[in-house]
């Protein structure tokens, strides 16, 4: 069962990946088209992180991860380094994990 999924979903892959390549060079010009490229994979990440954030099955929970996305907000919004905006809310969500 699972080797039938695994096999259909690669030649759905294969398929998107063909029918990428088949799209005409007009199409990508257009304005309107670059943009939304553009601004999907941000919008496909902040998606993963909410989900990963707050999901858990089939309830919303609000535990140390969603501490530290906040803080990771916050750290963001002054401007920190990436690296540091990561460390903090590792060690945020690690120290409120501990409590």
């Amino acid at each position: 069962m699972i080797w039938t999924a695994i096999i259909a979903t690669s030649f759905i892959v294969f398929a998107l990946k063909y029918l990428g390549q088949a799209v005409p060079a007009a199409w990508l010009a257009n304005a309107r088209i670059q943009k939304f490229a553009l601004h999907l994979p941000t919008a496909l990440l902040a998606a993963l992180v909410a989900v990963q954030t707050v999901g858990n099955e089939k309830s919303i929970v609000f535990d140390a991860r969603s501490i530290g996305v906040i803080v990771a907000g916050v750290a963001l919004f002054f401007k920190a380094p990436f690296p540091v905006v990561v460390l903090l809310a590792a060690l945020t969500s690690a120290g409120i994990h501990q409590l």
